[in-house]
């Protein structure tokens, strides 16, 4: 996933609202821009963190400036804007990068399905073999050199995974897949210290058939790409 136009770097004051972020431009003077992510954001969002943006051209939107990755005093970069994981996912898919699930014939985004009024986020299928309800989260939460999901407690990852072991429990397939877009991380696992309720449906979706998969991320200002370790 290239970005294009090309994205512009600034410097974070602050993050505030969830939604909402102050930065210094490079001409010194202050704006504030979209935040496209509901989390936490630990370790994404310190003071004086490298920020870098996209530019909308839609002239309705309040802030058209959106921040797209952080660059960390340590040098490491990540994809803070959720929006991006399905995408780099999809892309992943269709380029053969995720090979556990290539060769399907038809791919659907946001097809709705589950007991609890659902979303699932890539909805794979083909005449031939039993299709697949894939759910993508966006993992950068580095804590002591191990990458974790989620930062903060999700009833709605809760709800997505009890959707997926139920998929699971019917005998079709549902596939759970950690998009982890921060270049520090090498693994990821539940976050027990802080969704603890998460952690356990976790364990319980994976031993009823959840298939748990990784794929870590190649990040610049210019493009983000997924592979498999």
């Amino acid at each position: 996933m290239e970005f294009v136009p090309q994205l512009n770097k600034a410097t974070l004051i602050k993050r505030y609202k969830r939604f909402l972020a102050d930065v210094v431009l490079d001409d010194g003077s202050e704006t504030t821009i979209h935040v496209a992510n509901t989390g936490a954001m630990t370790g994404c969002a310190n003071p004086g963190d490298t920020v870098w943006y996209s530019i909308s051209d839609n002239k309705k939107r309040k802030y058209p400036f959106s921040w797209e990755l952080t660059q960390t005093a340590a040098d490491h970069f990540i994809c803070v804007n959720t929006i991006r994981a399905n995408g780099l996912v999809e892309e992943a898919i269709n380029s053969g990068i995720i090979s556990e699930l290539s060769g399907y014939q038809s791919l659907k985004r946001e097809v709705k399905y589950g007991d609890e009024n659902s979303k699932i986020d890539i909805f794979l299928s083909d005449g031939t073999r039993e299709d697949a309800f894939v759910e993508v989260k966006s993992a950068t939460l580095l804590e002591d050199g191990q990458g974790y999901f989620p930062d903060t407690v999700t009833t709605r990852g809760q709800k997505h995974l009890r959707e997926l072991m139920t998929i699971a429990q019917s005998g079709r397939r549902a596939v759970l897949v950690f998009a982890v877009l921060h270049t520090g991380i090498d693994s990821v696992k539940a976050a027990a210290h802080i969704d603890a309720k998460y952690a356990v449906i976790f364990d319980e979706a994976k031993a009823s058939g959840v298939e748990i998969l990784s794929f870590f991320a190649s990040v610049t200002p210019q493009e983000i790409k997924l592979y498999a370790k």
